[in-house]
């Protein structure tokens, strides 16, 4: 049978195979952990099959030689060594591709797709994996997005890079510097805010006020430290009021472009500083609230730089940072449930990294990853435990697994986010509420009966499990992004094409950390046996092909199956 006519066969199945599997399938970190669960091990002997499963939640996706080094250094040491790696810059990299555009284009400009080849380069080649993935994670708590056009693509950059520089910093410090982003500043328009003005009814712009209470630091309601809701008669208490949110907006008026010689022009923008849109935002005192500001039970009245210290200092010591936060990187990461007891555990963590210090945020990837429910594998085996996986992490995986190699050493894949696509591109979600809510339930399913949320399902549908499908198809196929530019030839997978049980083997153990059912792993290996090997006689090359046309297949198949779509 040709591979084109077993391919077409998949495509009229997989999709609602997908849908209707993945939607019963799924779910978070089922119940409650026993009270006593405590972190992993330091100490212990790492199968391939462990190693495998904690690269999934830390990198873009396993290589070999990941699997190796893991198993080397152990858990510990290995977060140890990420944490210690820095990130290439995407701000460095934008700007010397603008340098090479406009050496035969002295007019070019950037555009989010080359935004795009810098994350997908450093996504499936960089060696700061850890780094990467919690610069996404990051991206998705704080939001912008290049869909708003007033977001530049070179600033968008540096935001990106700002992220990855804080990601095992203090929550505190990144806190400010995405106070300060000009590109925060102009997604949520309190860039140039003007102080409010009684004879003209001019009041200051809320919306960074509200959503970085609301979305990115203590949530909507009061939280208890395990992240469950306190309530007052059975109703929950909400953590701030309409007057909290005035009040704060009042802080951030007077903030706009950075300018080494600050006037009312470069306050509204005109005569801009070139590096303006990668540089922290600054005061201007003319434009900024003299009034008092009362918020979450407190008040200051002070210069721009004094409000603002006074204001983020309260918000980060509020009790809900820590489980709120917590409960967010764990829904990134590992599972979209997790356990109350498991919840508080991280945020206690958050709370006090054990050496007296409040936000550490190294120490709270630790404990989210080395936590025994992220590391028990009996905990992952439960039927409601687990996450989806986000579609542009299945494709950056796809990527970083298989040494897909971009022709052009730009990796030339344009946005995804059409639904015909992935349903998705960093930086580029269609709200402040990100791609979906953390909270979602997704309705008429055993999950929504279970009460369980499974955020990414906000954007799985017949389309999107379509486009995914028909997007990897040709990935995997012939490659992918302008002019098939990002290709893999499947070396390691080829070598052992010949042996259909070695090949199912080597999907299990690089893409399903050996979880893989016995029904997946027959319908692989009876539709690789299904591409016959050309008998003696033939050209090398048509074995050749026949061999490399078993290795797309068996990778396509693993990708879209619900076995590998659901991260456990």
């Amino acid at each position: 049978m040709s591979i084109g006519s077993i391919w077409r066969k998949l495509r009229a199945v997989i999709a609602p195979a997908i849908l209707a599997v993945a939607l019963t399938s799924c779910g978070g970190g089922g119940g409650e952990a026993p009270g006593e669960t405590s972190p992993a091990p330091t100490a212990i002997s790492i199968s391939d099959a462990e190693a495998g499963r904690f690269l999934t939640q830390t990198t873009f996706g396993a290589t070999d030689a990941d699997i190796a080094t893991l198993k080397l250094l152990g858990y510990r040491a290995w977060l140890d060594q990420q944490m210690a790696t820095v990130s290439p810059s995407h701000l460095n990299y934008l700007d010397n591709r603008l340098a090479q555009l406009r050496l035969t284009t002295p007019t070019a400009t950037l555009n989010a797709n080359h935004f795009y080849e810098s994350f997908w380069l450093y996504s499936a080649t960089g060696n700061s994996q850890l780094r990467e993935r919690m610069k996404l994670a990051l991206s998705e708590i704080f939001v912008i997005s290049m869909v708003d056009p007033n977001v530049d693509t070179r600033g968008a950059g540096a935001y990106y890079d700002m992220l990855g520089a804080n990601a095992f910093g203090n929550f505190r410090t990144l806190l400010e510097q995405v106070t300060l982003h000009p590109m925060m500043g102009v997604y949520l328009t309190y860039l140039a805010n003007q102080r409010e003005d009684p004879a003209t009814g001019r009041n200051p712009d809320e919306n960074y006020a509200r959503e970085v209470m609301q979305l990115m630091t203590i949530g909507v309601d009061e939280l208890n430290i395990d992240g469950t809701v306190r309530t007052s008669g059975g109703a929950p208490i909400p953590a701030y009021t309409a007057a909290d949110i005035s009040g704060l907006a009042k802080v951030f008026t007077g903030l706009s472009w950075y300018s080494p010689t600050p006037s009312n022009n470069t306050f509204f923008g005109r005569n801009r500083d070139p590096d303006a849109s990668a540089r922290s935002m600054i005061f201007y005192p003319a434009f900024h609230s003299t009034s008092t500001k009362t918020f979450l039970g407190v008040s200051t009245t002070s210069d721009g730089p004094g409000d603002l210290q006074f204001a983020l200092n309260t918000i980060f010591n509020h009790p809900n940072v820590g489980p709120f936060i917590g409960r967010q990187l764990i829904k990134r990461l590992v599972t979209s449930n997790p356990s109350p007891a498991y919840v508080q555990r991280v945020a206690t963590v958050f709370n006090n990294n054990g050496a007296g210090v409040r936000g550490d945020m190294a120490a709270v990837v630790r404990a989210i990853l080395l936590d025994s429910e992220a590391r028990d594998v009996s905990v992952a085996a439960g039927p409601s435990f687990g996450k989806v996986r986000e579609p542009m992490v299945r494709m950056a995986n796809w990527m970083r697994t298989f040494g897909a190699t971009s022709v052009s050493g730009r990796y030339l894949l344009n946005s995804t986010s059409a639904t015909t696509s992935l349903g998705q591109s960093a930086l580029a979600s269609p709200s402040v509420f990100n791609f979906y809510r953390p909270g979602y339930i997704p309705p008429n399913t055993r999950l929504g009966t279970a009460g369980l949320t499974a955020p990414e399902f906000q954007i799985v549908d017949e389309v999107t499990v379509a486009g995914y499908a028909n997007t990897m198809q040709t990935a995997i196929g012939t490659g992918i992004g302008t002019s098939t530019d990002v290709r893999s030839a499947y070396v390691s997978e080829v070598a052992i094409a010949s042996d259909a049980v070695a090949l199912v083997n080597r999907m299990d153990r690089m893409l399903l950390y050996g979880q893989m059912s016995s029904g997946l792993r027959t319908a692989l290996t009876d539709s690789i046996n299904s591409i016959a090997i050309p008998a003696a006689g033939s050209t090398q090359a048509q074995i050749d092909a026949a061999l490399l046309n078993r290795a797309r297949l068996a990778v396509y198949m693993t990708m879209v199956s619900p076995e590998y779509l659901i991260q456990r």
